[in-house]
Order: C-alpha cells, then sequence, then structure tokens
C-alpha cells in the first residue's frame, strides 16, 4: 500500500473530477502525443517501400505525403462534426453503434482497441529506436528499454489524468519546438541554396531496384505513411476529459493538432527529399536530417532526445483513449463492468493495466522492432475512421436539421476517402502482418458479445418481476463442522450463538478414541449447543459432511443452511500450507449449493 501510494499518490475525492479536467494546453499533450510523435517514422516507412523501386522513385514520397496531409485535412473536419455531436464522447463506436447497428459498433471498437494496444507498441519501439540511432550500443537491449517505458507511462497515467498532461506537455512541446526549428533551419539551407548531397553527408550510393515502379508499390508506401494519422479519434473519444465548453475545447484542440502534424509531416518529407536521405538499419531518418541540418551539435542531440520522449510519450494518448472506450463499453455490458470504475486518482486504472500488459506483450513478440509492427498498424484505425463517417452520414439523412447537407458532404467526403484508404491499407499489408488484425477483429466481437450475453442472461434472472412478493421468513439451520475442540471452535460458536437459528455442531467419527474424548470436551466447552456425530466407515470427513446437509435440505425444503467454519490463520503467509486444507475443500464443495451460506469464522495465530 505504502508503495501504491508512492508511485500513484493520495486517493482523489469524486467531486474533485471536475477540477481534474483539462486545458487545451495540456489536452494537446495527453490526447495528440501519438500523431504528433507518429511525424518520426512516417516518412521513414513511406521511404522504405519507394527504394525497393531504387533510389531515382523518392521523388514520390512529395505526392504521396501531400495525398495523407489531404486526408488528413477531410479527417479533421469529420472529426470536429462528431465532437459536437457525440459530446459525451466514444468516437466511432458510440457513432457506429447508434446510426449503423451492434455490429459495425463492435466492429468499430473492436478495430480501435487492437490500434490502441499497437499505438503504445509502435510509439515506444520507435522511441527506443530515437536512442539506438544515437547510441548504437544499447541496441541489444531494445526490449528491456521499451518494457521499461511501458512501465513507466503506466504510472504516470494511474496518477491522473491532469498530472499525466502536465508531466507530458513538457517533452510534447520540446518535440513540436526542435522539428520546427530543424525544418525552419532546412528551409533556409534550401533557400540559400545549400547542396543537399553535401549537407547531409548521408547520400549514399544509388540503391539498386529490386521491384518495379507499378501502381500498387505506390499503394503500398500510400499505406505505409497513413501511419501519420493514427490516433486522431483520441480526442473524439475523451471530449468529456475537456474542460467546459467540451466539445469547443475539443474542436479546437484538434484543429491545432491537425495544424501542426501536417506542417511537420510535409516538412520532414521535404527535407529527407532535399538532403537525399534513403532509409538506414541502424539510423532513423529524422536522425539523418537533423544531423544535416545542425551536424554533429547540441542541436542534433535536442532532436534526438525530443523524439526519444515524443515518441515513448505517444503511447499516453493510448493509455487516454484505450481506459475510455473500455468504460463505454463495460457500461453498454460489452466489457466486464469493472472497467467502467475509477480507480483512486479518478482515472480508469483497470483498463490502465491491461492496455500496458497487451503492449508489453507485443514488444517481447515483435523483438521490440519499429518495422516489424508498423504492417500491423492502421489497418484498425482506419476502418474505425470509415464506419464513423458512414454512421454520421446515415445520422445526416435521418436527423437532417441545421445545415444537413453540408455536413453530410463533409462526412460523405470522409466516408468515401477513409473507406479507400481502408481497402489500399489491408489489401497491400494484408501478406506482411495486417492479417493478424483482420482475423483478430472478429474474435474480439465475439468477445464483446459473449460478455453481453452473460450479463443479459443475469440481468433477467436476478430482475424483480412484479409478481414477486418479498420472501416469507424461513427456520435457519447453524452447523459448525469440528475435528475437536479448541480455542477456534469455541469462537466459531461464540459467533453462531449470536445469529438466529437452530445451532448444531457436527463432528464426524473417524476415530472412536478422539471421537469419545471429544464428546467429553464438548460437554465443558460446547456452551450448550447439541453436538451431532456423524458416522464414517470410509473415514471420508468431507463426504459425511456434504451428505448431512443435503439431508438437512431435502428435510424442509423452506430452510437455509448457514456453515459456521472455524479457521485458523497463521502469523506468517507460508504456513497457510500447513492449515486449513479440509476447510477450503468444504468451502469449494458449498459454494454452489442452493439455499447454503458459508461463514468464515477467523482465529489469529500470533507470531
Amino acid at each position: 500500500m505504502l508503495l501504491k501510494r508512492l508511485l500513484v499518490g493520495l486517493p482523489l475525492k469524486t467531486t474533485q473530477a471536475i477540477h481534474e479536467r483539462l486545458s487545451k494546453r495540456l489536452a494537446l499533450a495527453a490526447f495528440a502525443s501519438d500523431p504528433l510523435s507518429s511525424v518520426a517514422y512516417a516518412t521513414e516507412e513511406i521511404l522504405l517501400v519507394l527504394v525497393l523501386a531504387g533510389t531515382a522513385t523518392v521523388v514520390w514520397s512529395i505526392p504521396i505525403s501531400l495525398t495523407i496531409v489531404l486526408l488528413l485535412s477531410i479527417l479533421t473536419m469529420s472529426y470536429r462534426q462528431i465532437i459536437f455531436e457525440y459530446p459525451e464522447g466514444g468516437g466511432a463506436y458510440t457513432v457506429a453503434k447508434s446510426n449503423l447497428g451492434e455490429l459495425p459498433g463492435l466492429t468499430a471498437a473492436a478495430a480501435l482497441m487492437i490500434d490502441y494496444v499497437l499505438t503504445v507498441s509502435v510509439s515506444v519501439a520507435a522511441g527506443v529506436a530515437a536512442v539506438t540511432s544515437a547510441v548504437p550500443s544499447l541496441f541489444p537491449h531494445r526490449e528491456l528499454m521499451g518494457l521499461l517505458a511501458i512501465l513507466l507511462v503506466m504510472i504516470v497515467n494511474l496518477r491522473g489524468l491532469r498530472e499525466s498532461g502536465r508531466i507530458f506537455a513538457v517533452p510534447t512541446y520540446l518535440f513540436i519546438g526542435a522539428i520546427l526549428v530543424m525544418l525552419a533551419v532546412g528551409l533556409a539551407q534550401f533557400l540559400f541554396g545549400r547542396s543537399g548531397q553535401m549537407a547531409a553527408g548521408q547520400g549514399g550510393n544509388p540503391v539498386p531496384a529490386v521491384e518495379g515502379l507499378t501502381l500498387f508499390l505506390l499503394l503500398r508506401a500510400f499505406s505505409s505513411g497513413c501511419t501519420a494519422l493514427t490516433g486522431m479519434e483520441t480526442i473524439s473519444n475523451g471530449v468529456s476529459a475537456f474542460k467546459r465548453p467540451e466539445s469547443k475545447n475539443a474542436a479546437l484542440t484538434m484543429v491545432g493538432m491537425a495544424t501542426i502534424l501536417g506542417t511537420m509531416f510535409l516538412g520532414i518529407s521535404a527535407l529527407a527529399y532535399h538532403f537525399g536521405i534513403l532509409p538506414k538499419e541502424d539510423e532513423t531518418v529524422v536522425s539523418q536530417i537533423a544531423r544535416a541540418t545542425f551536424g554533429q551539435g547540441p542541436l542534433y542531440y535536442l532532436v534526438q532526445a525530443s523524439t526519444m520522449m515524443i515518441l515513448i510519450l505517444a503511447a499516453n494518448s493510448a493509455f487516454n483513449g484505450f481506459p475510455r472506450l473500455a468504460s463505454i463499453l463495460a457500461r453498454d455490458s460489452y466489457m466486464p463492468h469493472q472497467m467502467a470504475l475509477m480507480g483512486d486518482r479518478l482515472v480508469f486504472s483497470n483498463g490502465i493495466m491491461i492496455l500496458g500488459v497487451f503492449s508489453g506483450l507485443l514488444i517481447i513478440l515483435f523483438q521490440g522492432d519499429t518495422h516489424a509492427l508498423i504492417p500491423l498498424y492502421a489497418v484498425g484505425v482506419f476502418l474505425s475512421f470509415t464506419l464513423a463517417q458512414a454512421g454520421m452520414v446515415r445520422r445526416w439523412v435521418v436527423k437532417r436539421g441545421r445545415h444537413w447537407r453540408k455536413k453530410l458532404i463533409i462526412n460523405g467526403v470522409g466516408a468515401v476517402a477513409t473507406g479507400v484508404a481502408t481497402g489500399i491499407i489491408a489489401s497491400t499489408k494484408f501478406l506482411h502482418g495486417a492479417w493478424i488484425v483482420v482475423a483478430l477483429i472478429p474474435l474480439i466481437i465475439v468477445w464483446f458479445r459473449t460478455v453481453h450475453g452473460h450479463y443479459r442472461a443475469v440481468a433477467e434472472q436476478i430482475v424483480l418481476e412484479r409478481d414477486h412478493r418479498p420472501p416469507v421468513p424461513r427456520q435457519n439451520i447453524v452447523l459448525i463442522p469440528i475435528s475437536g475442540v479448541n480455542r477456534a471452535v469455541i469462537r466459531a460458536v461464540d459467533y453462531a450463538r449470536s445469529r438466529p437459528g437452530d445451532i448444531r455442531a457436527v463432528l464426524v467419527d473417524v476415530d472412536k478414541e478422539d471421537t469419545a474424548r471429544t464428546e467429553m470436551q464438548w460437554a465443558q466447552w460446547g456452551c450448550g449447543v447439541p453436538l451431532v456425530v456423524l458416522p464414517s466407515p470410509y473415514r471420508s470427513v468431507l463426504r459425511s459432511l456434504l451428505d448431512y446437509i443435503e439431508e438437512v435440505l431435502e428435510k424442509d425444503p423452506q430452510t437455509w443452511v448457514t456453515v459456521v467454519l472455524p479457521e485458523i490463520l497463521p502469523a506468517r503467509w507460508w504456513q497457510n500450507i500447513l492449515h486449513n486444507q479440509r476447510a477450503l475443500m468444504l468451502k469449494a464443495a458449498l459454494l454452489f449449493k442452493e439455499r447454503v451460506v458459508l461463514t468464515d469464522v477467523p482465529f489469529h495465530l500470533e507470531r
């Protein structure tokens, strides 16, 4: 408990929730770190595909980047409408479920949850790659570094929404500032005629073509670059986390995020082309651009340090989005209801910890390799984009209202654009790992429906119907299983006598001498409670007790049976294996018996 308080902090009152909401400045750091950080690897992913057709094809990175920025603009306008229309949050899941039905809603939810887990894994792996680019000797330890980074972000998020926003604001804005300065200096070098290849010192030899420049290759490059757009929906999921007016502040934050993201992404793609930079196994594209722009000086290391921090902290967007989505699903009974409960610090602690565990497993499974994780990325989130936009299209057609045609066109264009992008990403990345996501989505939907079916069955069985009447009083028979007479047994008798009912002690006769001795002691210490001795020809204590309880239940179908168990609790945890094994088996056997209530009376041993 002391360690928890040290790491997480003191509990917050429910009334303090309103004060934990985020301003636009803190919300940008909390919700937008994922899409902003993606500029560190999105251009590199485009180039990794293009160079397969030779060095000359990298010129296509510019039109591909412009296309992705156009898609970014469409998404921003579309999600602004979702924010104002659904201020309670929930994003694609809420929109799809309320307008298209249960299956599309659950599909969007499953896709988003996969995307959030991948966001953490990819961001952390990319952040570690930024570190190993600057310090290559750390490369063999990238898995351990990734796991430690996930643990750090998880602990910070458990401390509360506002506190995590404050902690992550500094590295987020430091990264934005460092990248913008790098772009400004690179632009100045371009305007003053500095030679790209000479300036970079990284140009290297031309890469031989291993594939032809085909439409499919260009589409693969586009789909890889679309990782720059992941995380766009996080703000729409967490509108309720903003200060009032929630929708207005969330919409302004989304526009600011999109503007910064588009500027940085286009700038990095342009500088990579200007400096003739190509992907390298041991150094990121951003690292090469920074080295070409600043040389091996303090500003280069500032870019690398801020990139490393923002990539690792980009996981924070998922740590805000995943628990909120899980809580909404739990509220609708598609996830365990515990996911809807807030922890001590007014955050959804269960969702935060589950996300940390699953993303850590991915880091281990893919050995912290960013390029191995990237093909799984973006399929889920673009599917959710498409379902959200299609849901909004149907909403405007049905609801109409003020300016509904204009809103319909915006969301309609968004649905078509993201639908095409989803098809491109799924088809071009399918054999490279996207099939895993495609296969996982139906499995998660089955899980959602299984949970929902369970909760529905529980509700049907425990609901009070109009024809139900308050129960009439029943007789209660209290049974105290004993194996001898001692202080623990007498303590249980003392408790049983404080409750109304017919009290009986029950002893199973497995040894005639011990039974006779126990009967004599019971006459002195039993406090007048009758002792029932059960014969047991085969020395089966548990079977004899269960048969007797069944006999009592059959004798009077209206009777409650309360079994009071005397239980010795040792002072040290390991000593438990020396005690209470019979009591444990009896508890397990009685747990599912109708009209049987189990009461445990502990007797604590001193050290």
